[in-house]
């Protein structure tokens, strides 16, 4: 039997990650490189997210794709969603039973493809997901997932979008993300980038040294290695033609 160009992605995915170091040092909370970049972000996230109009995320619906270990998920409950509230989905199995064993009683943890999510189309105030498409190689696959973002997106919902926009020669199994990709992928979106994370190999080997160095190195564009796109619907232009013309 053929398989799809979907299965075979999401295969090519689970036999990569099963490949991967468990516990790799540079990812340990005891490594200052990484709690720097983790905490960074974590600010950016904050601040982007009150840009955009959310005082409280206390009655916001979450949904975060590919949410691994749930890092992210526990996270947003810390900052004051209702665990009820906030919903991932990540393709690997085990990365799924750890984030049900970790996150708060009330988290929803399913285990899945994106490219079709269960989930009522408008049913979420924030989608967000971190470092997962750059792991997808296929195109397709990347448009399915977006599309599946943006349908269970409420219209005048937030996605968050972390990922990286440069390639990592040693790692052809990952693929940065220009700008331009990023809008084909979100087309009928007004999209807002900002240049965050300086470089992971600078901020791993500088933080030791000095914090407020590597601050003020992110500050410079061409040194950091992210975006963090703020993307939203563009209600009008997402409405079926009969209603635009009224």
């Amino acid at each position: 039997m053929q398989l799809d160009h979907r299965t075979i992605e999401e295969n090519r995915i689970r036999d990569v990650y099963s490949l991967r170091i468990a516990n790799d040092p540079r990812y340990s909370w005891f490594n200052s490189g990484h709690l720097y970049i983790v905490q960074g972000l974590e600010r950016c996230l904050l601040e982007s997210i009150a840009e955009c109009g959310f005082s409280s995320l206390e009655k916001s619906r979450i949904l975060e794709i590919g949410c691994g270990s749930g890092h992210w998920l526990r996270e947003f409950v810390k900052w004051g969603a209702l665990p009820e509230n906030v919903v991932g989905i990540d393709l690997l199995n085990d990365r799924v039973f750890e984030a049900r064993r970790l996150c708060p009683k009330g988290v929803e943890v399913h285990c899945g493809s994106a490219t079709e999510l269960l989930f009522s189309s408008a049913s979420f105030d924030l989608v967000i997901q971190c470092t997962m498409f750059t792991s997808i190689l296929d195109i397709n696959v990347k448009k399915q997932i977006a599309g599946e973002m943006c349908r269970v997106l409420k219209p005048k919902g937030l996605i968050l979008w972390y990922d990286y926009h440069v390639n990592n020669p040693r790692n052809p199994n990952v693929r940065g993300i220009k700008k331009r990709e990023v809008h084909e992928l979100f087309p009928n979106c007004t999209i807002e980038f900002r240049n965050v994370t300086l470089a992971p190999p600078v901020a791993r080997w500088l933080v030791s040294y000095s914090w407020l160095a590597c601050y003020l190195l992110e500050k410079i564009p061409w040194l950091c290695t992210h975006y963090l796109a703020a993307i939203r619907k563009d209600v009008e232009a997402c409405k079926p033609l009969t209603q635009q013309r009224k």
